[in-house]
């Protein structure tokens, strides 16, 4: 299965009294991850963008993207490092006008890393999974995935995150 490998450096301001990543922000970790993985960037150089990057962003942009759900699992505490962490993303499900964003954070490696390929293997610090419903931007509803979008998503299609369970 292929992978996106998307480089987020820490901030000094992500940690909390413990000295490890805030929960909450490492939700915008994700975030930012998410962000550079599926908006276009039109200030990106030829070859730069990421092959899933199709969706338009800014006040001009015709479709938005809305949160519906999220998860995630703390599995160890992440430190901090001036080395990006590597968050791998693939999607878990695609449906009518959602999909599922699946994340695993791990080490980054330093001098980089290449944007795609298989799952790591190694340990990761949070696994999560964030459910995104494409919206046209004029009417606030839900609108189908669209065929160039589905297409460019699918190659990143695999089996959705796992979550312990209690009870």
């Amino acid at each position: 299965m292929t992978r996106l490998h998307v480089p987020v450096p820490l901030r000094w301001s992500d940690l909390d009294a413990y000295q490890h990543v805030n929960n909450v922000a490492m939700l915008r970790l994700l975030e930012d991850a998410r962000i550079t993985a599926f908006w276009r960037h039109p200030e990106a150089a030829d070859g730069e963008e990421w092959p899933t990057a199709v969706l338009d962003t800014g006040p001009h942009a015709t479709s938005h993207t809305l949160v519906a759900g999220q998860q995630i699992e703390y599995l160890r505490p992440l430190g901090f490092s001036r080395t990006p962490v590597r968050v791998e993303m693939w999607i878990g499900a695609i449906g009518g006008a959602s999909l599922e964003v699946c994340y695993e954070v791990h080490d980054g490696v330093p001098g980089g890393f290449d944007r795609t390929g298989p799952a790591s293997g190694g340990q990761a610090y949070v696994k999560a999974a964030t459910t995104i419903v494409v919206v046209d931007a004029a009417t606030g509803a839900p609108r189908r995935i669209a065929d160039d979008e589905r297409a460019a998503w699918e190659a990143y299609l695999e089996e959705p995150v796992t979550f312990r369970r209690r009870g």
